[in-house]
């Protein structure tokens, strides 16, 4: 009886990483050979008032540097306003943001996050914006990021997701942050635009119309992932997200494990939660032809890849000690197209920065996931905010 229950479940296990693997595979394939965009950027003769949204929740290391660099874009002065949502920033910091010519708004919250300071700051802005583009404190647009966003609205686009790539390579841990970044941009942007899918949002770099954000952003009160809560409720409204691979937004990896801990325990929270809340309406939503949604739910029950290459790893080694070489041999097929897809996913230039340094410091991290599942109970009641440094 035990022996059918083992392979009972090795079976089960073999049947989702391969479903997984394949999945990542074909669109780290797509990714490769079409086109990204179903919209393409256009040239506008109508500049739209467009309004960039920093929320800062304690960011006095960078905050001052993304305000100075948000106004250097090449899109005309006139047309954009950079208003940065001050939330426990020094006394200083804040009178250094007001010498600049942004808009400062000073809030302040019993339990801080990132939904809270959008909305304080929707509630009070005017509605004569045509876009809002939403930055993390760190994050800096490239000079014709805003550019870019008005020409993809030109073309149809009422939600865009920027290209973000890593300031930073100074550490091992940032390198390995910098190529999971790019992967997703890969597989879950530059992928599914080419087979006629919505990219991904990751709740920075982003823009949106700005009467739709104004619309949905009341109902959402996430204290963290508010960007899937968002993402959901458009996808159920069955909108379109388009990715601009060239709208380019520089954002700062982790540097240590402690951080990369702190960071992935909220986002594994935010991931449990919104499966838990999204998988009847995803099987729903597949039945009733919403592919978007479904495609979404279903990113929600994949491991993150960092397990799944530790988890694929064990059991390759498990099979070989145990002699079971069948199951060996199929752990190890899954295991090769993964880091085919890996391969595929990741621009060379990341790919010549990974050293013996950074593949040591992968079974690191998997112990750091590992606890970060184990700690994700703290992020349902409080926002884990990820401290940055690079200036």
């Amino acid at each position: 009886m035990f022996i059918l229950i083992l392979q009972l479940i090795s079976s089960l296990l073999l049947a989702y990483g391969a479903i997984v693997v394949i999945y990542l595979l074909f669109f780290a394939v797509a990714g490769r050979f079409r086109r990204s965009n179903r919209i393409i950027e256009t040239s506008s003769a109508i500049t739209r008032r467009m309004v960039v949204l920093i929320p800062a929740y304690k960011e006095d290391a960078v905050i001052l540097e993304t305000a100075r660099q948000s106004l250097g874009q090449t899109y005309p002065a006139s047309c954009y306003d950079i208003v940065v949502i001050a939330d426990s920033l020094r006394a200083e910091t804040v009178w250094q943001l007001q010498t600049m010519p942004i808009q400062v708004m000073e809030v302040q919250f019993e339990k801080s996050s990132k939904a809270k300071a959008l909305n304080m700051a929707l509630a009070e802005l005017p509605g004569s914006y045509d876009v809002a583009v939403v930055l993390d404190a760190d994050n800096i647009m490239a000079p014709d990021f805003l550019e870019r966003v008005n020409g993809a609205v030109a073309g149809g686009a009422r939600i865009i997701q920027g290209h973000r790539v890593a300031k930073n390579t100074d550490s091992a841990v940032a390198v390995l942050d910098a190529i999971s970044e790019e992967i997703n941009n890969h597989i879950f942007r530059q992928g599914h635009g080419a087979v006629g899918l919505s990219a991904a949002l990751i709740g920075s770099g982003t823009a949106f119309e700005y009467g739709l954000l104004r619309t949905i952003m009341p109902d959402i009160k996430a204290l963290g992932g508010f960007d899937k809560e968002l993402e959901m409720r458009l996808l159920q409204q069955r909108f379109k997200f388009v990715y601009l691979p060239d709208a380019l937004v520089y954002d700062e990896k982790v540097p240590d494990e402690a951080i990369f801990e702190r960071q992935r325990t909220r986002w594994i929270a935010a991931q449990y939660k919104y499966f838990r809340l999204n998988a009847v309406g995803g099987l729903r939503a597949l039945l009733t032809g919403n592919i978007d949604y479904a495609d979404k739910v279903f990113q929600t029950m994949m491991l993150p890849r960092v397990l799944l290459l530790g988890g694929l790893l064990l059991g390759l080694l498990i099979g070989l000690l145990a002699q079971s070489y069948v199951f060996a041999g199929l752990v190890g097929v899954e295991l090769l197209l993964l880091l085919v897809t890996f391969y595929l996913a990741t621009p060379v230039g990341l790919l010549r920065q990974v050293g013996p340094t950074e593949l040591l410091k992968l079974p690191v991290l998997f112990a750091h996931f590992l606890r970060s599942i184990y700690r994700m109970r703290t992020a349902r009641t409080q926002f884990l905010h990820t401290p940055h440094t690079v200036k």
